[in-house]
């Protein structure tokens, strides 16, 4: 039942609506439909205070005004003063009930639009017929107009719907110099007017109301979907087709075939001065050469540098506390990684001595973490090369693209397809970083010469949509190839290498698992090459659980592994860890049962009914007995272990409930036995838990170790702090001392022994302080020393392997003398620069 109104008033439905009504515009876009006039000329709305002009729209949609006062003229004028007939009052259509408030003559200055309305004589209200849902229009003929010219009606062409009670709207003359319009005119467009419920004489027509306000909403969504369905593009995608138009403006190869390679033909070659004969620019702008403000008078005359620099010889401490003060104005870890690789770029000697006085502040911007981000980053962030960009487009060059390194006889590369870069997935060519910042720290932690390093990429497409449709992404713009042509164009460049480059060791690094697993079996025996992924996070991994499994309490026969991932890392360092217990008597079937790995899918078995990767079978179990176990939780409950290793590249994985069940197991085998807890993904987003959540979830028992730092934790115990210090297994007390052993002692290939002797020395690198604090790695500022203790164990396990190719004399000068001789003999040969 509709609402009553208020009848004491013969405009009572007037105040229904309101000139910005959806109802009214609606009518009049109908109409206009309908019709199709030309565009409507809207009325401006000016103060009541000025004299009035009488105004009236026609049916083509003109503004017509009438002069005010007692001119009885039969014509009308527009706002473009052109002249009309005036319209008999029976031609004219009635006001639409409701459109306008009724009120005195005046203006509210509450209003937005100001409004001055002269009432016209009531007459009485239609009455509806039985028949009809509406009344019936009043005929024009049967209404008593305003006498005066003045309050002439302006009428909505809404024939449609009822007829109302008639008022008048009074209008400003037009504007002029001595009336100048002061506020906005009126628009349709506005739906923030709401229509007053009754009339009353101070009734605003700006005043507000919700219930008016939601039917707004409602008929402008109404006629929105009115619109769409006469629209035929409403139901098309627009969107979906501009983002395929601009994937097809990026794919500059679409149409052309993709199994056709030609070859690079260099019609010259790169003549480069030599250092001893350089001088001026040709000095600085080299970084290998320059030495900014170390170059002593005597180099400054004799290399041309005399006003080319500063007329100041400064330190290195001081030229390295001048970095560090710019390091340390910078606000974020790509801000100051930036920094740091222009420095690299300009001196780079300047460079490693910054890297090595202060390598625990700036490994982690080196290296991980922060070099993640530079992964993801760094289409955008590419300022020049710094690496050797292979195509597979240009497989067929692959021995040109070598050639052309500036730097002499490389003796360790580091290469990568970016298919798997750090726990961050696909990032195609981005992943050049990884290479990058790894041969930093082969320089910065083990002493190889930064001009007998070489970072490369092997760029054979991506699967990552982001990058494809990146405009900005700097490789190839394709999908990656299938599994038989990637194998191929590995195949090419290792063969490549080794003949361009005959003495350089090769790690991979950051190869999807199955291609890493291929890849180092493949070549392993034929190549000098090792995976750092595999077989370095296995060797320090081994060399943290060695130390791990000497404060634990808990005894080696009773010792029980849980991995959590089970990809090539987590496989690898599985694998390492057997070899431990085979070294201490047990049989490989035996060792290889004290492991337990998961995977998405749940504990890794033989009867889980899905096809297990290569790599997996050698740790699927097969004492299930059919039980099939789908959550870590349940596998821990299951197995009772004493430590739980995590490689999963997924942040929050371990969780409290993981965690404490795990030091449940531990404590039930007696007191003093401490969890062994290993969260090794990088970068620190990806970390499995936290070093503050492992103290807090245990107690403060746990021994702990991650890929990327953590800072020590401290925890109130009355009136006294006790501090609790995290281990990094980071890979970099690895590799560059496994690297630097088989580059000196010259070694045909790197074999299991040498890896497993790599850890076993790192285990046995700690000094006293850092076994008192219950670490169980060195501290990262005592990182090159540790790799010289790993390059020399490498060396003469190199030399009881029979891969060395050193010659015999100095082996047996090296036995005479023993570690005192060798030790002098790598410390010689490690790059420390401004010393």
């Amino acid at each position: 039942m509709k609402p009553q109104r208020n009848g004491s008033s013969p405009l009572s439905q007037l105040s229904r609506l309101r000139v910005s009504s959806p109802i009214v515009r609606a009518g009049l876009r109908a109409r206009a439909r309908v019709l199709e006039p030309p565009p409507r000329q809207v009325p401006v709305l000016r103060r009541p205070s000025s004299p009035v002009q009488a105004t009236d729209v026609d049916v083509a949609g003109r503004t017509l005004i009438k002069a005010s006062g007692s001119n009885r003229s039969n014509t009308l004028r527009d706002s473009n003063h052109q002249a009309h007939p005036f319209p008999e009052p029976s031609s004219l259509h009635t006001l639409h009930s409701g459109l306008f408030s009724s009120g005195t003559t005046g203006s509210d200055t509450s209003s937005p639009l100001p409004l001055s309305l002269s009432a016209a004589r009531p007459t009485p209200t239609p009455t509806p017929s039985p028949t009809s849902a509406h009344p019936e229009p009043e005929s024009a003929s049967n209404l008593d107009y305003p006498s005066s010219v003045g309050q002439y009606l302006i009428s909505p062409i809404l024939p449609s719907y009822p007829i109302s009670p008639r008022c008048c709207l009074s209008l400003p003359r037009r504007p002029s110099p001595k009336h100048p319009m002061a506020f906005s005119t009126y628009s349709t467009a506005s739906s923030d007017i709401s229509t007053p419920r009754s009339i009353s004489p101070s009734t605003s027509i700006s005043a507000r109301s919700s219930h008016s306000s939601v039917s707004s909403k409602r008929l402008s969504l109404s006629l929105q979907r009115r619109q769409s369905s006469l629209n035929p593009m409403s139901s098309v995608d627009i969107g979906a087709i501009e983002e395929q138009m601009k994937m097809a403006s990026l794919d500059g190869l679409r149409g052309y075939a993709q199994n056709h390679y030609g070859e690079v033909h260099q019609y010259r070659t790169t003549d480069y001065v030599a250092q001893s004969s350089a001088g001026g620019y040709q000095i600085l702008r080299e970084p290998l050469w320059n030495k900014g403000l170390s170059f002593t008078p005597d180099e400054r005359v004799s290399k041309n540098l005399t006003g080319l620099i500063p007329h100041a010889m400064e330190s290195v401490e001081t030229q390295v506390a001048r970095c560090m003060k710019v390091i340390n104005t910078r606000q974020t870890g790509i801000d100051k990684y930036l920094y740091l690789s222009s420095l690299k770029a300009s001196n780079i000697d300047l460079f490693y001595r910054v890297l090595i006085d202060n390598v625990r502040e700036l490994m982690p911007l080196v290296y991980t973490p922060t070099i993640g981000d530079v992964c993801l980053q760094y289409s955008m962030l590419y300022t020049r090369p710094e690496a050797l960009y292979i195509s597979i487009k240009q497989r067929k060059s692959i021995r040109t693209i070598l050639r052309n390194w500036p730097y002499p006889d490389p003796e360790i590369c580091v290469v990568t397809d970016g298919s798997r870069i750090l726990g961050l997935g696909d990032l195609g060519v981005n992943g050049v970083g990884i290479s990058i910042g790894k041969l930093a720290l082969y320089t910065g932690a083990a002493g190889i010469h930064p001009g007998k390093t070489l970072p490369i990429v092997l760029d054979s497409g991506t699967n990552n949509e982001t990058n494809l449709k990146d405009p900005l992404y700097l490789g190839l713009r394709a999908r990656r190839p299938s599994p038989a042509v990637a194998q191929e164009f590995m195949d090419e460049f290792m063969e490549a290498a080794a003949e361009v480059f005959p003495n350089m060791l090769v790690q991979f690094e950051d190869f999807e698992t199955e291609k890493a697993f291929n890849y180092l079996s493949r070549y392993r025996n034929k190549y000098r090459c090792f995976n750092d992924d595999i077989q370095g996070t296995g060797a320090v991994v081994l060399a943290g659980y060695i130390g791990a499994v000497n404060l634990s309490g808990v005894p080696v026969e009773e010792q029980r592994l849980v991995f959590m991932g089970a990809g090539s890392a987590g496989v690898g360092v599985a694998k390492q860890m057997v070899e431990y217990y085979t070294r201490r008597g047990l049989s490989e079937q035996a060792a290889k049962e004290k492991f337990w790995l998961v995977d998405t899918k749940g504990l890794v078995t033989l009867d889980r009914g899905d096809k297990l990767a290569e790599h997996k079978k050698y740790f699927a179990r097969a004492d299930n007995n059919g039980h099939q176990f789908r959550t870590l939780e349940e596998v821990i409950e299951y197995v009772r272990p004493s430590a739980l290793v995590g490689l999963t590249a997924t942040f929050g994985v371990f969780t409290e409930s993981v965690v404490r069940a795990l030091k449940a197991s531990v404590d039930a085998g007696g007191a003093g036995r401490r969890p062994i807890l290993f969260p090794l993904s990088n970068p620190l987003t990806k970390a499995e838990c936290t070093f503050e959540q492992a103290v807090q979830w245990t107690e403060g028992s746990v021994i702990f170790a991650s890929g990327s730092p953590f800072a020590p934790f401290a925890v109130k115990a009355g009136d006294h702090a006790v501090t609790y210090y995290p281990n990094q297994g980071n890979n970099v007390y690895v590799f560059p001392g496994l690297g630097l052993g088989a580059i000196l002692a010259k070694a045909s290939q790197i074999t299991d022994e040498m890896v497993y002797t790599s850890a076993a020395s790192l285990a046995e690198s700690l000094n006293a302080e850092e076994v008192h604090k219950g670490l169980i790695y060195p501290h990262i500022d005592r990182v090159r020393d540790a790799s010289v203790v790993v390059a020399r164990e490498v060396m003469k396990a190199a030399r009881r392997e029979g891969v060395s190719t050193l010659p015999e004399e100095q082996w047996v000068e090296w036995e005479e003398w023993g570690d005192v001789a060798l030790t002098k003999f790598i410390k010689e040969r490690i790059y420390d620069p401004l010393k």
